[in-house]
């Protein structure tokens, strides 16, 4: 309790460990709550948390509430799930994939992960998850990084085309990417070009959080 309430006026850091994926990893105490850091971005919780539900609030909370699949591709600690479970009150199948098991170790001891019922962690590369379940899906949350990089993979057909074939009539994919470079604008650009307009509707919200862009795809 102490650290929390000291958390208030200067960030307590309770864990640190070096990961062969996702460099190194933190847990800190940050204004009264936990939060998952890679050396240079917030993973979980924190401002990512803010980023992803602004996202999954323009989608529409009652609008997810009625789904019943949702893949969740990048897990870290968990906090699109939780803002999933807790705020929205999704009672739905959640699928997560995660490729780093050091993070889902984070997850389960810090973040009570484990915890959740309705929640399916797979550790996981998720181009190879993507490419080869046949399960479909009302809602894919995309959140890759590896500290501020993220994989060639997601902007590449292969990935996108199977993503598309995943995705339910009426459903959604949240993408949420970084604007760190001007190319990279043109990358989500050519991204959002691989969607027929005559079968999905894109749009984007840009500058959450200040490097964030959410791209929200609808199949019609």
């Amino acid at each position: 309790m102490f650290k929390k309430l000291a958390s208030f006026l200067i960030p307590i850091n309770i864990y640190k460990r070096k990961s062969a994926v996702s460099t190194t990893l933190e847990v800190t105490w940050a204004n009264g709550e936990l939060v998952l850091d890679s050396k240079n971005t917030n993973y979980s919780y924190g401002s990512l948390q803010r980023i992803l539900r602004t996202g999954l609030k323009s989608i529409g909370f009652d609008t997810i509430q009625k789904m019943e699949s949702i893949l969740v591709l990048g897990v870290a600690g968990g906090s699109v799930i939780k803002t999933l479970t807790q705020e929205i009150r999704f009672k739905g199948k959640i699928t997560g994939v995660e490729i780093d098991p050091e993070i889902i170790a984070i997850a389960n001891t810090y973040f009570k992960l484990n915890e959740i019922p309705n929640l399916t962690i797979l550790l996981e590369d998720a181009f190879e998850f993507v490419t080869t379940t046949n399960e479909t899906f009302d809602l894919i949350i995309i959140d890759i990084f590896q500290d501020t990089t993220m994989p060639d993979f997601l902007f590449e057909a292969p990935f996108i085309n199977r993503s598309k074939e995943l995705l339910n009539p009426k459903g959604f994919i949240l993408f949420n990417t970084m604007l760190i470079q001007n190319s990279d604008s043109e990358r989500n650009q050519n991204y959002r070009n691989h969607f027929d307009t005559a079968k999905f509707n894109t749009r984007t919200i840009p500058r959450v959080e200040q490097h964030n862009e959410l791209i929200i795809i609808k199949k019609r």
